[in-house]
């Protein structure tokens, strides 16, 4: 009788999740909230630990490796670029080869090997070079080949690990959650929301405490606090081992997708029968077993459907299941979403770069001796953030559910909209404050001289905080959007997605960086962008970002219109709203028949 009881509603769980040796697992015993505690509050550490090193990066390399404003910022924007783009080999290794667990917890010690480097890199005198107090770096001795090697040598083996860290993390909380599961799934619509707050809560610790320390105490106690704190996170993570439920690798997603893309163009002469279920398809228990969906062919992209048409062949590279080329489709469909992120990626990367550098030139003092480091002014994007967080999931989805009677209020791609119209409004911002402040800093003279102008450091908030209502509507909605429209087999890849436009956009920054301060240093001209910022023309420069985020959200616009949800979780997102409002429903008589 109890074994009865077990495997009914309170059973297995029914995605295909395991435990570490391949058992299936009850419900009551693994995953849910309990699991996803220790992944939440592992990413508090661990978003201490990254942005304890990130947020104050670019001061480091100004005052202590004597880099000017182009050079810095680039090398900060080039490492930021590779920290988010190496998770689409981490998620290549989940989903093909290690799985989730294992993968994350290799990349953990790479990761925490790198942390220790640079720790003894900033802590060692003889790998960085002599102190310097001109205000000009270009004056400054520079480090040398060694002593760079040393530095970025450990940067770059710490992107390396968190490449296999941060695709799998989120993957591994959001698996703790049974799709098949009514319950479990509404549980799941928050689960994103919640993971941003401990991210941004981890990363609050890191913009004030931690920037705090490396500017007045010293980097070695700076820098080796966050070390500390991914040690800690990682024994935390493994705290929870016994709770977690876990996905197979279900193999390569790459080889699957050239799979279909090979076979579609080996048959690109044969006709697509009209009627669908003429086509290849594995039987309905193939996937039911597994824990899987079987999706429908859809008209959508409609030469891939050559893959699944029947030939005389039977091999893999010729005949594609029809779930298998829609799975594929979908991971193509949401490369335009994906590039439309790019531009507003590329406004974040400012954050850490260009507007600490702004802050280093005005007057940073608040009360008494206590003067504000540049880098904690990210602390405010981190409080705007998790501030509207909460106000969006407790009360605007509350109030918007009402009227669209989507169980997210509105669609996430209506959110990401929303976030990039900030995008917008913020560049608009800087360029203006910039524009002031630059009128300042010539009307003392400081344009020629470089010194401080007299402005206090918090005519910046305005450009930090609305950083932080964006991220709240565009980062969130990004995160859960490629991991809700990835196909099943391929979440790993579909979460290094929102990672990748972090990456690019990154990159873009360094590009334009470059080629902006090359391009106004023609012609005899001084250049937007000089290591005295009081001669440069930062507000030119943000006047051009904000209109090339105004040409993205029309981009943006034309992708979403031809978009197409992915069809399964357009059902479920249906049958949910349908069970929550006879759940509702249910309560509501129960007290009425109570009265």
């Amino acid at each position: 009788m109890a074994g009865e009881e077990e495997s009914g509603q309170d059973g297995y769980t029914k995605d295909g999740t395991v435990d570490l040796k391949g058992n299936p697992v009850l419900r009551s015993k693994r995953g849910g909230w309990t699991a996803c505690s220790f992944v939440v509050v592992y990413e508090v550490f661990e978003r201490m630990a990254y942005y304890g090193i990130s947020s104050n990066l670019i001061i480091y390399l100004t005052n202590k490796l004597h880099q000017g404003t182009v050079k810095s910022a680039n090398n900060v924007t080039n490492w930021v670029g590779t920290v988010w783009m190496t998770p689409i080999l981490g998620a290549y290794v989940a989903d093909a080869l290690l799985g989730r667990y294992w993968t994350f917890l290799i990349a953990s010690a790479i990761y925490l090997m790198g942390m220790s480097l640079l720790t003894v890199a900033v802590s060692v005198d003889g790998l960085k070079p002599p102190h310097c107090v001109d205000k000009n770096p270009a004056n400054c001795e520079k480090a040398n080949t060694v002593q760079l090697a040393v530095f970025f040598g450990a940067l770059y083996t710490l992107a390396v690990g968190t490449g296999g860290t941060k695709p799998n993390i989120s993957t591994i909380g959001a698996d703790q959650f049974d799709e098949f599961d009514p319950k479990e799934k509404a549980q799941k619509l928050s689960f994103f929301n919640w993971w941003m707050f401990s991210i941004f809560f981890g990363t609050l610790f890191a913009n004030t405490v931690l920037v705090y320390i490396q500017d007045n105490v010293g980097w070695t106690l700076g820098y080796g606090l966050p070390t500390a704190g991914l040690a800690i996170s990682i024994i935390i993570f493994l705290a929870g081992t016994p709770f977690y439920r876990h996905k197979k690798p279900t193999g390569s997603p790459f080889t699957k997708m050239a799979k279909v893309i090979v076979a579609a163009l080996r048959k690109w002469r044969v006709t697509v029968p009209v009627d669908p279920k003429q086509l290849y398809e594995l039987d309905l228990q193939e996937y039911t077993k597994k824990g899987k969906y079987r999706i429908d062919s859809t008209p959508s992209i409609r030469f891939l459907n050559k893959a699944c048409v029947k030939t005389d062949s039977t091999s893999p590279w010729m005949l594609c299941p029809v779930t298998q080329v829609e799975e594929t489709k979908q991971i193509l469909r949401m490369i335009p979403i994906l590039i439309a992120t790019f531009v507003p990626s590329t406004m974040i990367a400012q954050i850490h770069t260009l507007f600490i550098k702004q802050g280093t030139t005005l007057n940073r003092h608040v009360v008494n001796n206590f003067n504000i480091p540049p880098a904690s002014l990210a602390g405010f994007v981190t409080l705007s953030m998790l501030i509207s967080v909460v106000i969006y999931d407790r009360f605007f989805v509350k109030i918007i559910r009402k009227r669209t009677k989507n169980p997210r209020g509105i669609s996430l791609l209506q959110r990401m909209g929303i976030g990039m119209v900030f995008h917008i409004g913020i560049m608009v911002v800087a360029s203006m404050t910039e524009r002031y402040r630059l009128k300042v800093a010539k009307d003392h003279g400081l344009d020629v001289t470089g010194g401080q102008v007299p402005l206090s450091i918090f005519i910046l908030l305005p450009q930090f905080i609305l950083m932080g209502t964006a991220d709240a509507f565009l980062e969130v909605a990004k995160i859960e959007f490629f991991y809700d429209q990835a196909p099943e087999s391929m979440k790993s890849l579909g979460t290094s997605y929102s990672m990748t436009t972090l990456g690019a956009g990154n990159f873009i920054s360094s590009f334009l960086l470059s080629t902006v301060s090359r391009v106004t240093k023609e012609n005899g001209h001084h250049g937007w962008i000089q290591n005295n910022l009081n001669a440069s023309h930062l507000d030119y420069y943000y006047a051009f970002f904000a209109i090339l985020n105004c040409f993205n959200f029309i981009f943006f616009l034309v992708v979403i219109k031809f978009y197409v949800y992915r069809a399964e979780v357009s059902d479920s997102l249906r049958l949910l709203g349908e069970e929550l409002g006879a759940l509702n429903h249910r309560v509501t008589d129960q007290e009425t028949a109570t009265i």
